[in-house]
């Protein structure tokens, strides 16, 4: 990926996260949320695992066909970056590809424990701020990402 379409994912992703903002979040939001995202998954027989946590209580979780106990693990991992940085895994580690670098000690962080790879959104919450996370493991990481916001979108855009 060429500096320019990197520069361009960048801002289309913060374009995402500041767009993407929910008026409250609670267990029947994550609920239906959570079950879009399986009819989705479903739908396009797609291998995935689903997570959604408010804070550090999981409000929902789906492992579809296909799925397994590793992309359990990845979401721990990716939900970890969100609550560390207030940003999706996706944006983080895109803004890091940017600067040549990647998660690691030079920056605090064990990578065997975070994962700045897409899959893991925001819960952000209008006079909050960020207050969990919406998780999809099992794809390419832009295509977990795309999953998420494609959800989320179509969640708010009913509302």
């Amino acid at each position: 990926m060429s500096d320019d379409d990197l520069t361009a994912l960048i801002t289309s992703v913060e374009q995402q996260e500041h767009h993407l903002v929910f008026p409250r979040f609670d267990e029947a939001d994550a609920w239906e949320l959570g079950s879009l995202l399986v009819r989705l998954a479903t739908e396009r027989r797609l291998p995935v695992a689903i997570d959604i946590r408010r804070g550090t209580q999981q409000l929902f979780h789906a492992a579809l066909p296909g799925a397994t106990a590793d992309n359990d693990t990845w979401i721990q991992r990716k939900v970890r970056v969100v609550e560390r940085y207030g940003a999706s895994s996706y944006l983080v580690g895109r803004r890091l590809a940017a600067r040549g670098t990647t998660l690691g000690p030079e920056l605090g962080v064990d990578p065997a424990l975070y994962a700045a790879h897409g899959g893991s959104f925001p819960v952000r919450v209008s006079g909050a701020g960020v207050i969990g996370a919406v998780t999809v493991s099992g794809l390419p990481q832009a295509d977990d990402h795309a999953l998420v916001v494609e959800a989320i979108t179509a969640y708010l855009g009913d509302r």
